[in-house]
């Protein structure tokens, strides 16, 4: 294996960084340094979107025709390995990493012609429908029902744990229009304008106090036929090639090397490498390095027109459970000065936090008016990572019976 990158690699690099020094700006790099979630803010998020959309950096996994960049996987690994060392905020997924996708792989020209480029100018900013009260991890027991009227669907049910739900314009949404099969069958995949008559949001609040997820409630929402995604009825297809993106889509080991090498940092300035922390950091640097040789041979599966695959549920219990890891070595690095806090909690303005400790991760986060947020709530925050997106333990069964034959 050449782990060498050529001339023309090296330049590619010195482009990216010559571009990140030129427009990654003071206010959206503190921003990314202060974040507790995987999600930045609608605001920051397409603001610099915007930014690399100019460029057209904004969607590397597309195809050129819509908007990718048709790079290598050499050059996608230099593109998030600087990305991650300049400390650039992420972009919002549901639109680009995930809406996005599943149109390309399924939907019709019409919604690919529309969509696509709303997505990238984020005139479009989506969430996800998914998740129900009963229908988690086990999500083809979801029940929101949508009934055929004429050229329409009127819908009626819940979702939860809807990410930023409040912020979103559209959702792609998962609908029961068939109970009479399996449970996996009469599922349809639909678009669903979040202003439209009887969509109600409801805020959920975090444990670290801050406001991302919410509850949904559909009481005889109209959704026109031609919103459906793939075939009525055929919305699992859809909905398991669009989980392969969300799960192992994109790359964990550059982020999680530059929240390393922060750690590693604080704390030979706050003169706390002693040996037996500075192994911890040692052996998770050591588990980050072997995932990011796997994504680096995902990318290179991605560049020859496949998708994530199994590999997608690999990376998901990989990446979060080290991204967890993490965190748990920040709040060890932190000391008494990582006991809990108290989120404080105002409207209109969203929620206030109490500080309770200096950064010591590379992430304070900032969530609401004059607050600030430091190692506990990323900490608090991070939990949901082996649940979201389809939970650890699904994912290893998703391992065993698809590689294993179990």
């Amino acid at each position: 294996m050449n782990l060498s990158f050529t001339p023309e690699e090296e330049a590619f690099r010195e482009e990216v960084r010559d571009f990140l020094a030129d427009h990654l700006t003071p206010s959206l790099r503190a921003y990314a340094q202060r974040m507790t979630s995987v999600y930045a803010t609608k605001e920051v998020a397409l603001e610099w979107q915007a930014i690399l959309v100019k460029q057209g950096w904004a969607a590397p996994s597309w195809p050129v025709e819509y908007g990718g960049t048709d790079w290598t996987p050499a050059q996608r690994y230099i593109y998030d390995v600087e990305m991650a060392r300049a400390g650039a905020p992420p972009l919002s997924p549901m639109g680009i990493g995930m809406c996005g996708p599943a149109l390309i792989g399924h939907g019709s020209k019409a919604q690919k012609d529309y969509y696509l480029p709303r997505i990238l100018s984020g005139e479009d900013f989506w969430c996800q429908g998914y998740s129900e009260p009963h229908a988690g991890s086990d999500l083809a027991a979801l029940t929101m029902s949508a009934v055929e009227e004429g050229d329409d669907f009127i819908c009626n049910g819940s979702k939860i744990w809807t990410t930023h739900a409040h912020e979103a314009n559209m959702m792609f949404c998962l609908v029961r229009t068939d109970s009479s099969g399996k449970l996996q069958q009469g599922i349809t995949f639909l678009l669903i304008d979040m202003n439209a008559p009887g969509v109600r949001v409801d805020p959920i609040l975090m444990l670290s106090g801050e406001h991302i997820q919410n509850a949904v409630f559909f009481s005889d929402v109209r959704v026109p036929r031609a919103n459906v995604v793939g075939q009525v009825n055929h919305g699992w297809t859809v909905a398991k090639y669009l989980l392969e993106f969300e799960r192992g889509g994109s790359s964990y080991g550059p982020r999680l090397l530059a929240r390393l090498r922060a750690l590693r940092a604080t704390a030979a300035a706050e003169g706390l490498l002693e040996p037996g922390f500075a192994r911890k950091l040692s052996l998770a640097e050591a588990e980050i390095l072997a995932l990011e040789a796997a994504e680096l041979q995902q990318m290179s599966d991605l560049a020859g027109g496949g998708t994530p695959g199994l590999k997608a549920s690999m990376m998901k219990i990989r990446g979060t459970e080290l991204s967890q890891h993490l965190t748990e070595l920040a709040i060890e690095l932190a000391g008494v000065y990582a006991a809990p806090f108290q989120p404080q909690h105002t409207s209109p303005g969203g929620p206030v936090l109490v500080p309770n400790c200096p950064d010591l991760s590379g992430n304070v986060p900032v969530v609401g008016p004059e607050s600030a947020v430091t190692v506990p709530a990323k900490y608090l925050n991070d939990r949901a990572g082996s649940i979201y997106a389809g939970s650890n333990e699904i994912q290893r069964g998703i391992l065993a019976k698809g590689q294993l034959g179990l």
